[in-house]
């Protein structure tokens, strides 16, 4: 039974441009995440409060918090990793955080120099400052499928870590496939156990599009409940561990999938279609939506 409607979850302006060789504009970002808002989402990953040593990018974490004019309607979720990064978007205006997990251990080590259960201890603090304030926090888990130092992770260790984050109290739990080697079988799988240790209404598909299986991932995982993806305009963000390779799943690729199938998302495709064209030219790269594409070239021609 497909559900009656899905939330998606907008990540262009941080999961997406944070792989940006270009420093993007300020202006720019606060302008991608107010056309977004424009044309219907209602969750957009405005930025990433993490130090701007490791990611220049967001340096401008708190001037896009300010910068935005917020759309009543749309919440503009913020990564925290640390207790410092949390202070800091409060300070700048947050409402919703995100941290981080993997479900791989080398990846993890490799990644933010800890294992997995180091890391998930070091979320506790922030946990309970977003508690405190009532600021509601969602978990992400990567690696849930494969990592690039490991191979195939067991769908076991993702269940683990998503009921860690779980029981911790984030809302909801985004399973990462961060290098895009999930096929619909091996999804299928890691959902099954990650939906045995919390509920399906509150886990996420958050997929990349490495080897094109994105689009048939979500449509496997709509056959399980599962009513919650995250997805970046024009594919924004290349997936750093496989030179070349698209990363994020096109936001406008899943809009029309789940038009296709009757599904409510509340955006509207035609304006979300020009949204993927501006910012694609605007960054000189080619438009990773195949929807967004076509749209835009029926409107030329």
């Amino acid at each position: 039974m497909l559900p009656g409607k899905v939330k998606i979850v907008e990540v262009g302006p941080r999961d997406g441009l944070q792989n940006e060789r270009q420093v993007v504009p300020t202006k720019i970002k606060v302008e991608l995440i107010e056309r977004l808002a424009d044309a219907g989402l209602r969750v957009i990953e405005a930025t990433s409060f993490v130090s701007p040593k490791w990611v220049p990018q967001m340096g401008d974490n708190s001037a896009v918090m300010q910068g935005i004019k917020r759309h009543p309607a749309t919440v503009y979720p913020v990564l925290t990793p640390n207790l410092q990064g949390f202070d800091a978007a409060v300070q700048a205006g947050a409402t919703e955080v995100a941290i981080f997990g993997a479900a791989s251990e080398s990846f993890s080590r490799k990644n933010i120099n800890c294992s997995i259960a180091e890391s998930l201890k070091r979320f506790e603090p922030v946990v309970s400052a977003a508690s405190a304030l009532e600021i509601p926090v969602r978990g992400y888990v990567s690696c849930v499928v494969g990592c690039p130092y490991e191979g195939a992770i067991a769908p076991e260790q993702a269940a683990a870590v998503a009921k860690t984050l779980f029981d911790m109290g984030c809302y909801e739990v985004s399973l990462g496939d961060t290098i895009g080697v999930g096929t619909p079988a091996s999804i299928l799988r890691m959902i099954e156990a990650c939906a045995k240790a919390v509920p399906i209404a509150r886990l996420a598909g958050h997929y990349h599009d490495t080897y094109g299986m994105a689009i048939a991932n979500i449509h496997a995982s709509l056959q399980t409940g599962m009513a919650t993806f995250d997805a970046s305009v024009a594919g924004l963000g290349g997936c750093p561990y496989a030179k070349g390779a698209s990363g994020n799943v096109a936001t406008e690729d899943v809009v029309y999938l789940l038009a296709g199938l009757g599904i409510e998302t509340g955006i509207d495709l035609s304006k979300l279609a020009l949204v993927g064209d501006w910012i694609s030219s605007l960054l000189d790269r080619p438009n990773g939506a195949k929807a967004g594409r076509a749209l835009c070239a029926k409107v030329d021609s």
